[in-house]
């Protein structure tokens, strides 16, 4: 009598059990097509193509690094500018050289570790996945030691160090340079809001960024950037107009995007509501709402209106964000403006489909604008958010990042001169760089003028600059690799922190951090 019901028990249970199994295996095999026809949406393996890009970019850093060099790889390169700020008793040896030239313009360089800082925090999961993540702190912290000690007093900072008259006269090899080297800053009677406000956004992020690893490091860096964003914000003035000399290099088109782009970074790096009330209340006058532009070393808006974007996605209901919407309605256009079938989509195009906005610099653009594609379509995944609304279309987290790809893939090679314009990296490369070092071979005795017989040489560069990104193509898809080209030739270390940013994010599909 009881061993009846056991068996339909058994029976009963061993059939469940199946059912349960079937069920769990087509959900399997459900889950694995949904996620391979997403595979833009969803986290994957390692793209060894741009793992391999990635590395090759974050050497470029090495290559442009002044001062007593450490632990160094590149053969090439040796100790210089060691006597840097010495005129002015201040230590300004590290830091990274501009370009091509030998010279530390503040400016761009405070730029760079902002963005190089963004990259970090964004993508930091990813550059250790592929053991990079020590190389790009390392780098950072070269350029951020610099800035930390080209502001000795809350209201002086050191912008230039050297004449860009002088040292493009010359075509040396920085290990060699032997002309003065003449110092430039500002302070309250020559004030330069643009540049103090673009190095506090500097420490600020880079506070972050060392906040886990090196907390001392982080609480300097971070009170750096609060004296620099009261100096910005209390003594304004565009250092382009009180020092007129840098207008032919690094001209400052105003001053009102690096201040709500610091205010912005410190923000984030103290959850001070004085900053976010900052960009708040400044961001009708300085935050050019509805009219998409351009990333770069000069404009900071795109870049603001992504970076407080990321506070509605993932700080719902935050005291003051109600001051944050013209942010991002202005970041949603920026980014229907790059999706080429928006309704909305930029013409600034190169028939071959690269973003092209300016001759001189022209890769600048281009990786900029893929690298907030990437981050705006992982702060939508981050968050839940499935679609984009452009005007009467809407586009997918994987719509960005194929505008991403697109990009990147132009810029390594899939181009119509089937040209890799990041120094090192595929079969075919640039091999007159117009950069001094690299052309001109490390055992030369060269001074400041007979160098110039390198830069009129017929001979490739005899030193590879890995990693370094040149101005690249014209409108027309076309690029002239000669060393005398420096429209086209010449590589940036700022263009290196946004190539940096731009293949982290797609060395593996991605998602965001809810909070830094």
């Amino acid at each position: 009598m009881v061993a009846k019901p056991r068996s339909r028990c058994c029976c009963c249970s061993w059939f469940i059990g199946i059912i349960v199994l079937v069920a769990v295996i087509l959900a399997v095999i459900f889950t694995f097509r949904h996620r391979a026809s997403h595979s833009d949406d969803n986290p994957g393996s390692i793209d060894k193509n741009y793992a391999n890009a990635l590395k090759i970019a974050m050497q470029f850093f090495d290559i442009q690094k002044s001062g007593k060099l450490e632990n160094n790889k590149i053969s090439w390169r040796g100790d210089s500018g060691l006597k840097d700020g010495s005129e002015a008793n201040i230590d300004l040896s590290k830091g990274l050289y501009d370009a091509g030239d030998h010279m530390k313009f503040g400016f761009p360089m405070a730029f760079t570790a902002t963005v190089l800082s963004w990259s970090i925090l964004e993508y930091g999961d990813q550059m250790a996945s592929v053991n990079l993540l020590d190389h790009a702190k390392d780098s950072l912290k070269w350029t951020t030691d610099f800035l930390i000690n080209a502001h000795p007093s809350p209201n002086v900072l050191y912008i230039q160090v050297g004449d860009p008259v002088t040292d493009h006269k010359c075509w040396d090899r920085p290990e060699t340079m032997t002309r003065k080297r003449t110092l430039t800053k500002i302070d309250t009677e020559t004030p330069g809001t643009e540049v103090a406000a673009e190095t506090a956004a500097a420490m600020a992020a880079a506070s972050l960024v060392f906040k886990e690893s090196d907390t001392k490091y982080s609480s300097t860096l971070l009170k750096h950037a609060k004296q620099l964003f009261d100096f910005a914000d209390n003594n304004k003035g565009s250092y382009s107009a009180n020092i007129p000399e840098v207008q032919p290099y690094y001209n400052s088109t105003g001053y009102g995007d690096e201040l709500l782009w610091a205010a912005s970074w410190l923000y984030h790096a103290t959850e001070d509501k004085t900053y976010l009330d900052f960009v708040s209340e400044n961001g009708e006058e300085f935050g050019n709402f509805g009219s998409p532009s351009w990333f770069s070393w000069d404009n900071k808006l795109p870049g603001t209106h992504i970076l407080l974007s990321r506070l509605t996605f993932f700080k719902k209901g935050l005291s003051g964000s109600q001051g944050l919407q013209g942010y991002k309605e202005t970041a949603e256009a920026v980014m229907c403006g790059l999706i080429p079938s928006s309704p909305t989509a930029t013409s600034s195009r190169t028939d071959g489909g690269l973003i092209w906005v300016s001759e001189w610099n022209a890769l600048q653009h281009p990786v900029s604008s893929a690298f907030l594609a990437t981050l705006y379509s992982d702060y939508m995944l981050t968050s839940g958010i499935k679609e984009l609304s452009c005007s009467d279309q809407s586009f997918k987290p994987s719509d960005l990042r194929k505008f991403a790809r697109s990009q990147a893939d132009y810029m390594l090679g899939k181009n119509p001169e089937k040209m890799s314009y990041l120094v090192g990296y595929g079969e075919k490369y640039p091999e007159f760089v117009h950069h001094r070092g690299a052309s001109i071979p490390a055992d030369a005795n060269t001074g400041c003028k007979d160098g110039f017989k390198w830069l009129d040489s017929d001979e490739q560069n005899p030193n590879v600059a890995y990693g370094a990104l040149v101005g690249g193509p014209f409108l027309n898809d076309t690029f002239i690799d000669a060393r005398n080209n420096s429209m086209q030739n010449e590589p940036s270390t700022y263009n290196s922190a946004l190539v940096v940013g731009l293949l982290s994010s797609l060395v593996t599909t991605s998602s965001s951090l809810e909070s830094f």
